[in-house]
């Protein structure tokens, strides 16, 4: 029984180098009337896309939690370049740029085959389960050192 449970964890997405490649599907219930992707989906794919990297990446939000940590978005700027439509098959790339103080500065995009459909550059900020900005703790600076510039 523990194994068809393990079977049946959604998968989390891979590393290709620095960046992680998290596979993603377009349906019905995100389109809008003229049938392509409603632009704000796209910050759910994102946002999925880090959670994700992170999860991999060995660190997840529970974890985070357990050491009074979580992570606030505190700038994203989008460049819309092509829509998706419905059934296309997508992948979210991400990558971890660095920190600074308290940010971890991250660039994303969206692609369709070759094509690229969306770019963010994302900064989010460590915060403590109260709000205040903190440096991000030893647990996720360690996960995350691999990915990182240097």
């Amino acid at each position: 029984m523990a194994q068809d449970f393990e079977r049946d964890v959604p998968p989390s997405g891979r590393f290709d180098g620095r960046t992680h490649l998290l596979p993603a599907r377009v349906y019905y219930e995100v389109t809008d009337f003229t049938g392509f992707v409603y632009h704000a989906h796209y910050l759910r794919d994102f946002e999925r896309g880090r959670s994700d990297f992170l999860r991999a990446a060995g660190v997840d939000h529970t974890a985070l939690a357990g050491v009074d940590t979580a992570l606030t978005l505190t700038d994203i700027a989008i460049k819309y370049r092509k829509a998706a439509r419905i059934d296309d098959a997508l992948i979210v790339h991400t990558t971890f740029g660095g920190l600074a103080g308290a940010r971890i500065l991250i660039s994303q995009r969206i692609t369709r085959g070759p094509e690229v459909l969306v770019e963010g550059q994302v900064t989010v900020c460590c915060i403590s389960m109260t709000g205040q900005a903190k440096r991000p703790p030893a647990l996720l600076v360690d996960k995350l050192k691999p990915y990182l510039d240097t």
